[in-house]
């Protein structure tokens, strides 16, 4: 009955391990598929993506060009805006005289 039990045993543990090996290879297999070769999804996305960073590698130079240049339209849109309030200050004080 022991030795029974124990090839029973190392029967049940030799098929725990050959069915791991299965679906080990299994996920390996749906993995290689998803991005192990040149022409997977996974190489084509990358491939995108170099394409987009090589694309768009200047903008952090031309951000910083743009900002000090919104801050100056920003400068001068205060200085009309200080001019239009004294015209129109001044239009209602003339209004007020005229009555």
């Amino acid at each position: 009955m022991i030795v029974f039990l124990a090839l029973f045993s190392a029967l049940a543990v030799v098929i725990f391990f050959a069915a791991v090996l299965y679906f080990v290879l299994q996920i390996a297999r749906t993995l290689e598929s998803i991005g192990g070769r040149g022409d997977s999804y996974l190489a084509k996305l990358r491939l995108g993506l170099r394409a987009i960073e090589g694309e768009t590698n200047h903008i952090p130079v031309q951000v910083t060009k743009l900002n000090n240049g919104l801050t100056q339209i920003a400068g001068g849109l205060k200085a009309v805006d200080d001019h239009l309030v004294r015209t129109i200050d001044a239009a209602l004080k003339q209004k007020d005289y005229a009555k």
